[in-house]
């Protein structure tokens, strides 16, 4: 049976600080899991209800009662994995990199990392507001992404004028992203998801890009930030291709 302790212990890392304090993530479901066993991400223990057949001691069988105990889902999936956080690696900054200023939604940043992974961008540069990307929602969305991603966290700002980069902001009155020539190395920056690219970071813009609405009416205010990272990231990927 788990202790109370080793519940605590786990529960607590839903929370940003004891993650960071602790040095651990949680990770929940069984395709999830396999994916970053087989990655160089190092576990720490997988409780399930089901053997995966690893190493004995870092495999503990529980009940389904004591996973529901543990999970952050509603529904729990069979096992609840927690990973050491890994450390950071340096950005490499010679292809095409997302960054990310203040992006919040846990969801938009999970399917932002699977965006990263589907177009083969390696780098994902985060400002320190936007959301953990080791918070189990996060992780959860990138259904395995999160371990072929490098994720950074930074001053955005000063991170943007560094690099002699162009750097590409996403912005409802922008240069039409179809006309417009893009590199093979450069920055796309995506906004808040209310209030878009801060002005700090729109400082060390050297574009702004769009996409249009074609609807009769243009009655839609604006796009989901993963929706519009996805239709950019095609349109920079479909000139190189």
């Amino acid at each position: 049976m788990l202790s109370k302790n080793q519940i605590k212990s786990i529960t607590r890392l839903k929370q940003k600080k004891y993650r960071y304090q602790q040095g651990f993530f949680v990770v929940e479901g069984i395709k999830t899991i396999k994916e970053l066993l087989d990655s160089n991400l190092e576990l720490q223990t997988l409780y399930t209800t089901e053997s995966f057949n690893i190493d004995a001691k870092d495999e503990i069988i529980i009940s389904e009662n004591e996973l529901k105990r543990i999970s952050f889902l509603t529904t729990p999936n069979k096992a609840l994995a927690v990973f050491k956080i890994p450390k950071p690696k340096p950005i490499k900054t010679n292809k095409l990199i997302v960054a990310l200023d203040a992006v919040r939604d846990p969801g938009n940043l999970g399917t932002i990392i699977r965006l990263c992974d589907w177009f083969g961008v390696g780098e994902l540069v985060c400002s320190k507001e936007t959301v953990d990307c080791y918070n189990p929602k996060v992780v959860q969305a990138t259904m395995g992404s999160i371990t072929r991603v490098n994720i950074s966290y930074v001053e955005l700002d000063g991170f943007l004028k560094q690099h002699g980069l162009p750097v590409y902001g996403a912005f409802m009155d922008g240069e039409v992203v179809y006309t417009k020539s893009l590199p093979d190395a450069g920055i796309l920056v995506m906004g808040n998801e209310a209030n878009g690219i801060s002005k700090p970071v729109e400082a060390a813009l050297t574009d702004k890009i769009s996409i249009p609405r074609f609807g009769d009416l243009q009655a839609t205010e604006s796009l989901n930030v993963a929706t519009a990272t996805a239709i950019l990231l095609s349109e920079f990927k479909r000139r190189v291709y």
